[in-house]
């Protein structure tokens, strides 16, 4: 999928999502006329952070269940909920997502870029 159609008509295509097979039953090879169930965004160096938070934050409005920044300059991820509680994970804490895969993690250590010698 190229990204989401949003109900005021922005198109929108974060990093990643992904949609529960629930909610698409079938492959969209265009714009999505729905709200992913998780959408991810990685900060590049160009990027403002609070551009991607406004664009987090709009995607749990219009029904994402959860939204994550990964900020690999500071190595923290920060979890968005749709009742507006932000959670900070650093390198020594463990990424989950139950409520969209149960017995699912990763170490947020593991998702810094590589450092070569």
């Amino acid at each position: 999928m190229g990204g989401f159609m949003m109900s005021n008509t922005d198109l929108r295509a974060p990093n990643v999502s992904f949609i529960s097979t629930q909610r698409l039953k079938r492959t969209v090879r265009d714009f999505g006329n729905l709200v992913p169930n998780l959408v991810v965004e990685i900060k590049s160096k160009t990027d403002r952070v609070s551009k991607l938070e406004d664009q987090l934050k709009l995607f749990l409005e219009l029904g994402a269940k959860v939204a994550i920044l990964i900020n690999s300059d500071e190595l923290t991820v920060n979890l968005y909920h749709p009742d507006g509680k932000i959670t900070l994970l650093t390198e020594d804490d463990q990424l989950t997502l139950a409520e969209l895969f149960p017995g699912w993690e990763i170490a947020i250590s593991e998702l810094s870029p590589p450092v070569f010698e």
